[in-house]
């Protein structure tokens, strides 16, 4: 198992927005699943899209369907903020085997390069969708 950083790192985690495209599942501790939208990740936590907010710091199993990829791991739900339909709630990453840690670094890696790239031809914030984004959005 991977060890996380303490909270107190000075540098963040390179993170990515993946603008909802992303799909999550998540299994409560009482078994129960639910779906969510991935808005952001990076490897030691990420942003969900859910209908209904979790509980500040309970933990669950996440499951990232990443492009080919389906990264397993434990999390803690921290705390939600309403928007206009649901809830984005972040959430941190507790438990996560070295495999799916490095599935995850390099398919953030990946997405990382993929936005450089395209931000080269144009000007502006350099954040592009990722390749797995309907172009007709």
């Amino acid at each position: 198992m991977a060890d996380f950083p303490h909270s107190r790192r000075k540098i963040r985690a390179p993170r990515v927005n993946l603008w909802g495209t992303v799909s999550a599942t998540i299994q409560l501790q009482n078994g129960r699943q639910l779906w969510a939208k991935t808005l952001r990740i990076s490897t030691t936590g990420g942003l969900l899209e859910l209908a209904n907010c979790l509980d500040e710091r309970v933990t669950v199993h996440l499951t990232l369907h990443l492009g080919s990829h389906a990264v397993r791991g434990k999390a803690a739900m921290l705390f939600p903020m309403p928007v206009t339909q649901g809830y984005q709630q972040p959430f941190r990453f507790t438990d996560l085997r070295d495999e799916d840690r490095f599935a995850l670094q390099s398919e953030i890696g990946a997405l990382l390069r993929e936005s450089r790239h395209s931000a080269m031809g144009r000007s502006g914030l350099g954040l592009s969708r990722p390749r797995w984004f309907p172009k007709s959005l």
